[in-house]
């Protein structure tokens, strides 16, 4: 059994993936960085980004509360409809930022693909001419 898992760990499949989540990780990191240091500040300069304080108050009294766990505290029953807002919208701002790093990722391969691609071999007509002179030349015509 040792043997059959030094194999499975030893293939290249294996370690593609283990990069391929250390590297995720890493890139998670780097969008997280975007969105709350670069792209939250300036929708913030139009209006309020945290929308974590906002609920309502179902049941009880919240006792003059600002956040939602004061308000728990006082024994209120609160619906905590912000933190949901703030998730959706920083998953809303993470996918578009992935949608454009991908998009450019396909952009980037897409040029190399072009670059890289043999040419285009002529049509049947110009190489059968292409034939006929080489054999014309070489009988000296």
């Amino acid at each position: 059994m040792l043997k059959e898992f030094k194999e499975f760990a030893a293939q290249g499949s294996m370690l593609d993936l283990a990069i391929g989540v250390v590297i995720g990780a890493a890139f998670g990191k780097i969008i997280d960085s975007l969105v709350n240091h670069l792209l939250n500040p300036l929708i913030g300069m139009f209006g309020s980004t945290d929308f974590s304080l906002a609920f309502l108050v179902l049941k009880g009294d919240a006792g003059g509360a600002t956040t939602i766990d004061a308000a728990q505290k006082n024994g209120a029953i609160v619906l905590g409809y912000g933190a949901f807002l703030s998730a959706v919208l920083n998953f809303v701002i993470v996918a578009f930022a992935l949608f454009m790093v991908v998009k450019g990722v396909n952009k980037m391969r897409k040029q190399q693909a072009e670059a890289t691609a043999a040419p285009e071999a002529p049509p049947a007509d110009v190489t059968l001419l292409t034939e006929i002179r080489d054999l014309l030349r070489s009988r000296g015509a």
